[in-house]
């Protein structure tokens, strides 16, 4: 096929890629070794280029030729060999472990730099061109947190926006929000974007004890969403893992009999608005996107009712007949909440406060809370990105993978929230990423523009391929084969050449 002329950057993606080192294998495909790869489109033709991430982790390993760093779903050990003393220093020195830099969801930017991220206080700044490894940065000597997610926000700005959990202060778990500056005028010395890190507020756990798991967050225009599900991390558990001998995983329960709270923190007033909003149990990952509408927030996810996404991709599942003997007991549901911020005071008990065209309800409590209900767009998908030029805006398409019944996708599709219209993309033993969207040059539409995905095929005979789809349409534009293996993957970014800067050689 053709390419679009106009199409010139670098697709950077991220996922787990070595899952066995030396005679020790990971339990979890979220655990493998990042593997970096690259599309890099230039005048017509595609280059292909994959790198495993050259972090710590991988490094000790590696030298080991041993897992010997831990992941979430695979507790390591140190030697059995090493003397009594130092096993019991090594034990109390898990309490608060020391995670691993093994950066292997998504790639964030901040200013002209690109960092390999995941769930840890550790991301790696990476070469977008060579995929070289380069400086480490642990978020923790910047801001109090252990954790953060890897799918931060961008404003207009060019501030990055992520959040964190800090587990540090017994007693005082919160949830951190914070922004890291582009770049800093007199460019001091290097990382000198997290030196000026800003906190723009926290929000105090609900349980003290138990903060709540997420992996994303929303922002409308002036707030940010936040989601704290009951889907918890037991932090005495956790300390107590690495004695025990369990993976941190296990430290994470769900309770289908608590409820979801919604949290909306004004970014001007760095306030959470006062009223308590709720829904039922639910358990999520991706949001997909938020906006304000007179006086409601509005906002997009993709939500399960229980958590068996995580416990199918055990390696020991992931097996050839995985697709038969693999049902997710929960399939994902686009839900679209509607919360009124500015309502009635003198609204009777029971009555729904949503004055919007939606079918989304919030109903005003005795106790003055208020509790929502969604409105379901559709079902299966998952992986959502948007045309994120209409991120916190009022928005129409969805860019997704279908899931159905089992985690792995097998079609990617464009859905409208307005209309509830899909459209697919599929073809036999074809297993596609994310789809990411990128806007033509001259874009006057929201889905003016292609959407890449990388297709991994199950037929030995047959090559992988990045595909590209005419955004409107979803009809194929063309697709690049490429002669080696490729991974299944998590996350990435597009990056325009003119974002690039491009080694002058």
């Amino acid at each position: 096929g053709q390419l679009p002329t106009w199409l010139q950057g670098i697709l950077l993606r991220n996922g787990p890629g070595m899952h066995t080192i030396g005679d020790t294998k990971y339990n979890h495909w979220f655990d493998g070794l990042a593997l970096l790869h690259s599309f890099t489109f230039k005048n017509g033709e595609v280059y292909y280029r994959s790198k495993y991430l050259r972090s710590d982790t991988y490094n000790c390993n590696i030298e080991a030729n041993r897992i010997v760093v831990s992941e979430f779903g695979t507790m390591a050990y140190p030697d059995p060999c090493k003397n009594i003393f130092a096993k019991a220093f090594s034990y109390l020195s898990h309490t608060i472990p020391e995670f691993t830099d093994n950066c292997l969801i998504n790639i964030m930017r901040t200013g002209d730099d690109f960092y390999a991220t995941s769930e840890t206080n550790f991301i790696r700044k990476i070469n977008p061109q060579t995929l070289e490894t380069l400086d480490k940065i642990d978020y923790s000597k910047y801001v109090a947190v252990n954790v953060a997610t890897s799918h931060p926000h961008y404003d207009s700005a060019g501030n990055v926006l992520n959040m964190g959990t800090s587990i540090v202060d017994k007693g005082k778990t919160k949830y951190i929000l914070f922004k890291i500056p582009p770049s800093v005028p007199e460019k001091e010395k290097k990382n000198s974007c997290f030196k000026n890190l800003e906190v723009v507020c926290s929000i105090p756990s609900r349980s003290l004890l138990h903060p709540s798991y997420y992996h994303s967050f929303g922002i409308t225009e002036n707030y940010i969403v936040f989601i704290e599900q009951p889907f918890k991390l037991d932090i005495v558990k956790m300390a107590t893992a690495y004695i025990r001998g369990v993976n941190w995983a296990s430290c994470l329960a769900y309770n289908k009999e608590e409820k979801t709270w919604f949290h909306f923190v004004d970014k001007k007033t760095k306030k959470e608005v006062s009223t308590k909003f709720y829904t039922d149990a639910m358990v999520l990952f991706h949001h997909i996107n938020a906006y304000e509408e007179d006086g409601h927030i509005i906002f997009d996810i993709i939500a399960y009712t229980d958590n068996s996404l995580y416990d199918m991709f055990y390696l020991k599942k992931l097996t050839k007949d995985f697709e038969e003997n693999n049902k997710l007991t929960s399939i994902p549901t686009c839900k679209r909440f509607v919360v009124p911020l500015q309502y009635d005071k003198d609204a009777e008990v029971g009555s729904n406060l949503v004055t919007l065209p939606s079918t989304a309800t919030a109903v005003k409590e005795k106790d003055g809370s208020i509790y929502c209900q969604p409105e379901i767009l559709c079902e299966g998908i998952e992986l959502p990105r948007i045309n994120y030029d209409y991120n916190s805006k009022k928005y129409k398409y969805v860019f997704a993978t279908e899931v159905q019944w089992s985690p792995v996708p097998t079609k990617i599709v464009k859905f409208n929230v307005q209309t509830k219209e899909m459209l697919r993309w599929g073809e036999d033993r074809c297993w596609p990423s994310e789809p990411i969207f990128v806007p033509s040059p001259d874009a006057r539409e929201e889905d003016d523009g292609i959407v890449l995905t990388c297709v991994v095929v199950s037929d030995p005979k047959e090559a992988p391929f990045l595909l590209v789809l005419d955004a409107k349409t979803f009809k194929e534009l063309g697709r690049a084969t490429v002669g080696v293996e490729m991974h299944l993957d998590l996350h990435g970014l597009f990056i325009p050449e003119k974002e690039v800067k491009f080694d002058t050689e």
